[in-house]
């Protein structure tokens, strides 16, 4: 092969390689765009117990590590190594907001809750309006009701009278229960 053959081949493999490199740079530059315009949806991530203020609050040294339980819920961690020591770890992960993660560990010893450490924790109020971003002010029900709504609500119910009574009535929601009900096994023979 003639020698300006040889090299007509090297210049165009070269130009081609060159092309090529240039082609995978702006089809990089096109696609950092279209991925900052085009987003895929992250799953929010809630691990473990959420642990407020009040909760702690009425934790008392020597209760059992049922009412802990009761209290607190199940720990996230509970060692086999550590059994005297409960580890109480909440996580959340969310799109666009800073992730939160708090931990509390409880202590005990033969006659019930020792002591109690960990983070900083939240009063219920805080911790809501803390994961919802999007509403602004939030409203937190409140979750007791005062002496004079319970007796409200008990002067509002209507008293039952047994001489107005209807017993031939098909509903079956104030009917009195059965006084037996039939076996459950079937007799031996």
């Amino acid at each position: 092969m003639p020698e300006f053959v040889r090299s007509g081949v090297r210049m165009a493999a070269l130009l081609a390689l060159g092309a090529s490199v240039a082609a995978c740079g702006s089809f990089n530059e096109a696609s950092r765009k279209f991925a900052s315009a085009v987003t895929p949806y992250k799953v929010e991530v809630v691990q473990g117990n959420v642990i407020t203020k009040e909760q702690v609050d009425a934790l008392q040294k020597g209760m059992s590590r049922q009412q802990v339980k009761d209290l607190l819920g199940t720990p996230l961690l509970a060692s086999v190594f550590h059994a005297n020591r409960w580890d109480y770890v909440f996580t959340i992960k969310r799109k666009g907001v800073p992730a939160q993660e708090r931990r509390f560990t409880v202590f005990f010893n033969d006659t019930g809750l020792e002591r109690f450490e960990g983070d900083e924790m939240p009063s219920e109020q805080e911790f809501v309006a803390s994961v919802t971003t999007s509403i602004k002010n939030p409203k937190v029900p409140r979750l007791e009701a005062t002496p004079d709504e319970l007796a409200k609500y008990k002067a509002d119910q209507p008293a039952p009278n047994a001489d107005t009574a209807d017993t031939s009535s098909s509903d079956t929601s104030t009917a009195a229960p059965p006084a037996s009900y039939p076996p459950l096994e079937s007799p031996q023979r």
